[in-house]
């Protein structure tokens, strides 16, 4: 198969600059078509063209405009919540089955995290990729979860100040409801929680996540292999993913539960904590900005296998 699909990249700063260079050096079933900014003196923008990519800093309504356009079948909206759910509804009124990857918090379309459940939605028209921290940190939960139901999951994301953007920093409240509630849909969870951590530490420290699962007592060495196997699958797209140390557990006594609101009845199980480190690739970004690396790279994989299931419906048609 050597045809490619087109794609665009709404958002011209940190994160959509990483995620065109990661699809003009490592695209498969995707080509770069356009940059979208509203910056015209943007770095991403001014790169891309160097690169050969058309670009307009007129937002969604500069790229309905690009002779490129009408070859267009997958938008990727690295801008922020409140812009994607504009965007969407425009490129839906002029081309309705566009697909559309959502890097930000909206959560149009169903949460996405690649190695948990992203062949469920090669089908829908928007994908939302959850957060960087969920990306990182719900596939931890659905390793506990398929070897012993979690009622309680808790991620703390920290990440280097440094790496959060405008994006990122206007998002915070969406961040958190969206990786909660994505913890429990995702993940399997019965009640999942969320914190975010901006480290002003110099120098920069790479991102650093922490899982807390409360679940039923299960087998200590199943769980660990469980989260190990995930690990693994995680890091053949995000290379830096690996767990920091070893799993470890907690034996939540029934003589002393926990009471955690919102998951019901004191409770009492098998604790289990997972620490992570995520090192990014530095194709663009330093490589300390994992939670900028791994959103991208989840990105990209999803639209690569929406990219072959739409391109073998084309030979087979």
């Amino acid at each position: 198969m050597t045809q490619k699909l087109k794609v665009a990249i709404i958002g011209s700063g940190n994160i959509g600059t990483d995620l065109m260079i990661k699809i003009l050096r490592h695209g498969q079933h995707i080509e770069m078509g356009a940059v979208v900014g509203i910056d015209p003196a943007s770095d991403g923008l001014a790169r891309a063209a160097r690169m050969g990519v058309a670009t307009t800093h007129e937002g969604v309504e500069g790229l309905t405009r690009l002779p490129v356009f009408n070859d267009i079948d997958i938008v990727f909206d690295a801008t922020s919540a409140s812009a994607h759910v504009r965007n969407d509804a425009f490129l839906r009124s002029l081309k309705p089955g566009i697909r559309c990857i959502d890097l930000t918090p909206a959560a149009i379309g169903p949460y996405c995290v690649p190695v948990v459940n992203g062949d469920e939605h090669l089908d829908a028209v928007n994908v939302n990729m959850v957060t960087c921290g969920g990306q990182a940190t719900i596939p931890m939960v659905a390793a506990v979860n398929r070897v012993a139901k979690v009622h309680y999951g808790e991620i703390i994301a920290s990440i280097s100040s440094k790496s959060a953007g405008p994006g990122t920093r206007a998002n915070i409240d969406e961040f958190t409801e969206t990786t909660s509630k994505a913890i429990e849909v995702i993940g399997g969870a019965t009640k999942g929680k969320a914190i975010i951590i901006l480290n002003p530490a110099e120098p920069p420290l790479i991102m650093r996540d922490t899982v807390y699962t409360l679940s039923e007592m299960a087998d200590e060495d199943a769980v660990a292999a469980s989260v190990e196997a995930m690990v693994a699958q995680v890091n053949q797209y995000v290379p830096g993913y690996r767990l920091k140390q070893k799993v470890q557990f907690d034996r939540i006594d029934p003589a002393t539960p926990l009471n955690i609101p919102g998951v019901g009845p004191r409770m009492h199980g098998l604790k289990t904590s997972v620490f992570l480190e995520v090192e990014g690739a530095a194709h663009y970004l330093p490589a300390y900005a994992g939670n900028l690396d791994i959103m991208t790279s989840a990105a990209k994989v999803t639209a690569e296998k929406m990219a072959e299931r739409l391109l073998s419906r084309l030979q087979n048609a």
